[in-house]
């Protein structure tokens, strides 16, 4: 199915993006990954078929018409590369940060896609972020591809990086619309698993962070948990099937923050997890994701138990963790 295909992936480095090129070399593809920093990606020529395969190309998001000869001759593009800000960073300029680069970049690559000849699908890693932040979700409400987090909301609630999201894809739908572009859009919940370096993605961190005591209060959130391969092998799937179209939330679960504090204590009572209840408002209510039709397409999730046992272990590979 791969054998001579050229495929991109833009922020090849990235936490999803790097396993997205490792399996796409495990089938065969000729990869073409874009890089900021060619002393952080050079983990990525160790990937079995890398040294015949892979190529690190160097490409800047918020310069337009740099990827236009990154993209030309290839069959297909996934746009992975979008800022993240930590969580509980206070000293945030969502213009310069957040917004800039994942509206921009994604209409520059986009439109460097929209130029190539002969390319036939871009796969675009947006977020449930841009599906679920809506101050009309109500507690139990099942959530698919229909919906679409409140632009207004997030605004004045300071929500960067969920706007960011939801305004990048929309931006995205409309260059699509516009230049007759075949995309398909992953949207993935909370991203755990392990990392192919040794740069924790944001999600990763909260489970560290509970595992060696720092987390010792469990914030009011709902949280959507999927394993990163997951993540990763829905790209392909989008990519791959002529019949995939528009958006595919890809999530195993949603559970109260309480959950998954509660799964590392049974799973690993050696680490003596404490956790103390946020004495804030009343404890949030989990809303559903549909992820049916990312299924109906042949992705079958790995469970979140299995995901956090295989992220611990790297997270002792890695000596964060005795």
């Amino acid at each position: 199915m791969a054998e001579g295909k050229t495929v991109c992936v833009t922020g090849a480095t990235g936490f999803i993006a790097s396993w997205i090129v490792k399996m796409l070399l495990e089938r065969g593809y000729t990869v073409r990954g874009t890089i900021r920093n060619p002393e952080k990606a050079k983990y990525l020529m160790q990937f079995p078929g890398a040294n015949e395969r892979l190529q690190l190309l160097q490409a800047d998001l918020l310069t337009p018409g740099s990827f236009d000869s990154v993209v030309q001759g290839c069959d297909g593009v996934f746009h992975t590369a979008s800022p993240v800000i930590p969580y509980d960073q206070e000293d945030v300029d969502p213009e310069t940060q957040l917004l800039d680069p994942a509206i921009k970049g994604t209409v520059n690559v986009l439109e460097s896609c929209a130029k190539a000849k002969g390319l036939k699908r871009v796969v675009l890693t947006s977020s449930i972020g841009a599906v679920a932040y809506t101050p009309h979700r109500v507690p139990g409400a099942v959530l698919d591809e229909s919906s679409w987090s409140d632009i207004d909301h997030n605004r004045d609630n300071k929500l960067w990086y969920v706007l960011s999201k939801t305004l990048a894809e929309k931006a995205a739908w409309d260059l699509a619309k516009q230049q007759d572009l075949d995309m398909v859009v992953v949207n993935p919940s909370g991203v755990f698993g392990p990392v192919l370096n040794d740069s924790l993605s944001m999600s990763n961190e909260l489970l560290l962070n509970i595992l060696n005591g720092k987390s010792k209060v469990i914030p009011n959130w709902v949280i959507g948990q999927v394993g990163v391969k997951d993540v990763a092998m829905a790209h392909i799937l989008a990519y791959e099937h002529p019949e995939a179209e528009g958006r595919y939330i890809c999530s195993e679960r949603v559970a109260h923050f309480s959950e998954l504090f509660s799964l590392l204590a049974k799973l690993y009572p050696e680490y003596h997890i404490e956790g103390k209840q946020d004495n804030g408002p009343p404890r949030l209510a989990p809303y559903k994701l549909s992820s049916e039709k990312i299924k109906k397409l042949g992705l079958t999730f790995q469970p979140m138990e299995d995901v956090v046992h295989e992220t611990v272990t790297c997270f002792k590979d890695l000596k964060l963790l005795a």
